[in-house]
């Protein structure tokens, strides 16, 4: 009986020490991680303890982002993309930054989306508000522009942008009296890692002994180990 006891202490031991032992690299999964081996390409990882991540990547003149979750089965990582995008942020462009030489049409209202020092931006929806309460709405096209038609009567208050076809919140913004007189206004965009969609939908990952390696033989990146 003492012998089958021994035993079967032994045997839950052993079993309790498998576990802490399988947990153990889980626990010490998060961190801020750097791909090495890959030349001419830069890419960081932050995984997080709250189980989300951060990627981004870098070569070029191109440069990718991805942020979502994150899951481990025994030595598999997987990146899981969030499938929704990021909300834009916006600001007035203050008059120093501004280039704009002649006001917009008569009859109409214009806004210019972008992001300072890099370029327009597309894809923004605009909803152009008269301080009578008169709407129109616009989505911003390749070079920025987003135009309305708007009786000369009326005066421009405030403009409201997101995400063209997002369920977000507009992000209201009283324009400066000074554009409201010209009809035309400019709006940066404060956050512009969230322009770009995201670079993946799932990138699976192996845990090695070096850090973390992309699991895709067929991917670039499986060249490298992301390290600590």
């Amino acid at each position: 009986m003492k012998k089958i006891l021994t035993s079967l202490l032994a045997c839950a031991a052993l079993s309790t020490f498998s576990a802490v032992a399988a947990d153990r690299p889980a626990a010490t999964l998060p961190g801020h991680y750097y791909l090495q081996g890959v030349t001419e390409v830069g890419s960081e990882l932050l995984l997080k303890k709250d189980g989300t991540f951060e990627w981004m990547l870098s070569y070029g003149a191109v440069d990718q982002q991805a942020s979502g979750s994150w899951r481990v089965a025994g030595n598999d990582v997987t990146l899981v993309a969030a499938t929704g995008a990021k909300p834009l942020h916006f600001r007035v462009f203050e008059e120093r930054e501004l280039r704009i030489k002649k006001g917009a049409a008569p009859g109409s209202w214009a806004a210019t989306v972008g992001v300072p020092e890099m370029g327009p931006v597309g894809g923004v929806e605009v909803r152009f508000e008269a301080k009578s309460g008169k709407t129109a709405t616009a989505v911003s096209v390749q070079n920025g522009d987003a135009i309305v038609k708007m009786p000369a009567s009326e005066q421009w208050s405030r403009v409201g942008m997101r995400r063209e076809g997002s369920q977000d919140d507009f992000q209201w913004l009283a324009v400066p009296a000074i554009r409201a007189g010209e009809r035309i206004a400019s709006f940066a965009i404060t956050n512009p890692d969230a322009v770009a969609g995201q670079a993946f939908k799932e990138l699976p990952l192996r845990i090695v002994k070096e850090g973390l390696k992309v699991a895709d033989p067929d991917n670039g990146l499986a060249r490298g180990v992301y390290a600590k």
